[in-house]
């Protein structure tokens, strides 16, 4: 019998009851499995593209046959309500049949121009798949987020190794077990089980690229754990997100988004919705709106509410801090307000909270969003950009050139233009922050490539006259050379 203290147990965040155990895997175990995928990663490059899609489109469908098993097991693992799971996995099928059928247009071998001194050479450039991804992945989208990097990895030719968070073990248990059944074969994605510790051990497990999501606190200690050995990462941190409503907004629309961006999931979401910067002149109607929608949610542990527990217990302490300190400082509760000792937290809208606040500096990753006054959607974005995260934000504007303009300014990686969140769903497109909100991309073309070694190859077609790669070049041939390019680019006079 395995000793309590090698286990891991997850348990509900609805009933506290045990969904299952797993073991607490150390360095030599992760490492072990590490070692494994790579030999399982020289078998499915060999398969080249078609054999690698023809696999995952089967574990494609193994995911969207069995999609209400997963969604219930998600559920009764994290507390989500089970509709808010079908969302998520929808997208996971989605991506995940995006990488597959373009991965080979994407990553194929192509030619590209030589310059004018090597038009004797062809010029190639290909990807090569990295070898082994390990994969650490968050609890707050258990299926979908982690997925952003599994799909992409394989159907780029590597084998993974998965860290799923402590807290939706089972969930990231059931994705590995149900490729295996889609998948026959070596163990090109395989899973790793524990906590802090085991993570630490798959940024020192000789893996070839570590992707992480997660807070930015435990982002730079993976960056720090993987400078050793120079192991590149790919790092989707924590967010700040803003939402910014133009004077000429849809408030009506504005209102629906920012309730569901900063309320579903409980506000456990990267790409939340936090801070709102609203004009003037729609201020007051934009917070009479909002304050009706979070007054009829209902959140609480059943399948269809509105939302879910907090996943972490110590995050609803995370709210009450960030309310109480935003009240001291001369803000105010619009709707709602907060309990302690409870990982139902009830939506809470603030209003008119100094920017120093930490409810709009930190990261909150619950159910609290603060809307403040602004006079123009350029101090909007100002506003915005005031923050060391840069990971998304939403602008609601009638007025097409006006938001285009202040999205270009805006520093973040994504933004939505009246709505929230929709660039997740266009799977072309990269995910990913800057500032402290990570490092690298997910998703699209970028995210495949993220997972690859670029390579470039020239092959000399037929000799130039005179070589200056060559001690034996003629002592006029480089001042020639360049008097030529010095008519060329340097321009009249």
């Amino acid at each position: 019998m395995t000793a309590p203290d090698t286990m891991l147990e997850s348990r509900s965040a609805g009933s506290g009851e045990i969904v299952a155990s797993f073991p607490l895997m150390g360095p030599e175990e992760v490492r072990a499995r590490v070692d494994d995928a790579r030999i399982a990663a020289r078998w499915w490059a060999d398969l080249g593209w078609d054999g690698r899609a023809e696999r995952l489109t089967a574990w494609k469908r193994v995911i969207a046959r069995r999609s209400e098993e997963l969604a219930a097991l998600v559920h009764r693992e994290t507390g989500k309500p089970t509709d808010d799971v079908r969302l998520e996995i929808i997208l996971a099928i989605d991506h995940l049949h995006w990488a597959t059928r373009h991965a080979e247009k994407v990553l194929r071998p192509r030619r590209v121009r030589p310059g004018l001194l090597t038009l004797n050479q062809e010029a190639t450039l290909s990807y090569e798949p990295m070898g082994v991804v390990g994969v650490i992945g968050p609890w707050n989208y258990p299926v979908f987020t982690p997925m952003g990097s599994i799909a992409y990895a394989l159907a780029a030719g590597n084998a993974v190794v998965f860290k799923p968070s402590e807290w939706s073990t089972a969930v990231g248990a059931w994705l590995v077990d149900s490729f295996a059944a889609a998948v026959p074969g070596p163990p090109v994605l395989q899973l790793v089980t524990g906590a802090g510790a085991t993570g630490a051990a798959v940024c020192d497990s000789g893996a070839d690229i570590i992707s992480f999501t997660g807070s930015s606190a435990v982002g730079k200690r993976v960056m720090a754990a993987c400078a050793g050995s120079l192991t590149p990462v790919v790092l989707e941190c924590g967010g700040k997100d803003a939402l910014l409503v133009d004077a000429d907004a849809d408030i009506e629309a504005a209102a629906d988004a920012i309730a569901f961006g900063a309320f579903s999931n409980a506000g456990q979401t990267c790409v939340g919705v936090e801070r709102v910067y609203a004009h003037a002149d729609v201020y007051d109607d934009l917070l009479v709106s909002l304050a009706r929608r979070a007054a009829e949610l209902r959140p609480g542990h059943a399948t269809d509410a509105s939302y879910g527990p907090m996943t972490m217990p110590a995050q609803a302490a995370v709210v009450v801090r960030q309310v109480r300190d935003a009240l001291a400082r001369g803000g105010r509760i619009v709707e709602g307000s907060v309990t302690e000792n409870t990982r139902v937290v009830a939506p809470v809208v603030m209003a008119d909270v100094p920017e120093d606040a930490e409810a709009v500096i930190e990261e909150t990753f619950g159910p609290l969003v603060v809307v403040n006054k602004v006079h123009s959607l350029d101090e909007a974005v100002d506003r915005a950009n005031a923050s060391d995260y840069g990971l998304a934000a939403s602008i609601f504007s009638r007025d097409k050139a006006r938001a285009l303009q202040a999205a270009r300014r805006l520093q973040v990686g994504m933004v939505s233009i009246n709505s929230w969140v929709m660039y997740a769903g266009v799977p072309e497109l990269p995910w990913g922050g800057t500032k402290e909100s990570g490092i690298g991309r997910i998703h699209g073309a970028e995210g495949l490539r993220g997972f690859c070694q670029p390579k470039s190859v020239v092959r000399q077609r037929f000799a130039l006259p005179v070589s200056l790669t060559s001690f034996g070049r003629p002592s006029w041939a480089a001042k020639s050379i360049l008097g030529t390019f010095r008519l060329r680019h340097g321009g009249l006079r």
